[in-house]
């Protein structure tokens, strides 16, 4: 009777052992996976908001250079063809003066229309030029500002408990995440 109790005893005491370790091992991997579930999903929402903003401050400083170029060019062919007009009309000017001869009323006339061109030329390059420069600084305001809104956007849509949890993953560890990324 002893010897039967001794083994039914040790038979008792292996299986328990036997269902500890398989209980143990079971917890483990469960919360193994649910680490490595928390980091990934930690990790993808991270790289999202990171590709995001990047994509955003690319197109922003994009579109601000090519504003800026595009905008410095036209100050440049403006400047450039009011040279050439100023050069142009002061040339006809002193030919037309020489030939007529210094002292005749027809050089007077010259001097005034040359004067007339040369400032109607100079105000409609300026106008031109503080016209771009408007535009410029609107574009890049516009697009500055609208950059920013979309950055906005997706941090407080990634930061979101509903955006966080119920979209990406089945509503688990959603504070813990939050804190993790903001």
């Amino acid at each position: 009777m002893a010897e039967w109790s001794v083994r039914l005893g040790s038979g008792l005491a292996m299986r328990f052992l036997s269902i500890s370790i398989v209980v143990a091992v079971v917890v483990v991997v469960v919360v193994v996976v649910v680490v490595v579930v928390v980091v990934v999903v930690v990790v993808v929402v991270v790289v999202v908001v990171l590709i995001t903003v990047v994509v955003v401050v690319v197109v922003v400083v994009v579109v601000v250079v090519v504003v800026v170029v595009v905008a410095a060019v036209v100050v440049v062919v403006l400047i450039l063809l009011l040279l050439v007009v100023v050069g142009l009309v002061v040339v006809v000017a002193a030919s037309t003066i020489y030939s007529s001869g210094s002292g005749s009323s027809n050089s007077s006339i010259v001097v005034a229309a040359v004067v007339v061109v040369i400032v109607v030329v100079v105000v409609v390059v300026v106008v031109v030029v503080v016209v771009v420069v408007v535009i410029e600084v609107v574009v890049v305001v516009v697009v500055v500002t609208a950059a920013a809104g979309v950055v906005e956007l997706v941090v407080t849509a990634t930061a979101s408990e509903k955006h966080t949890c119920s979209k990406l993953f089945f509503n688990v560890h959603c504070t813990f995440l939050d804190k993790a990324i903001f």
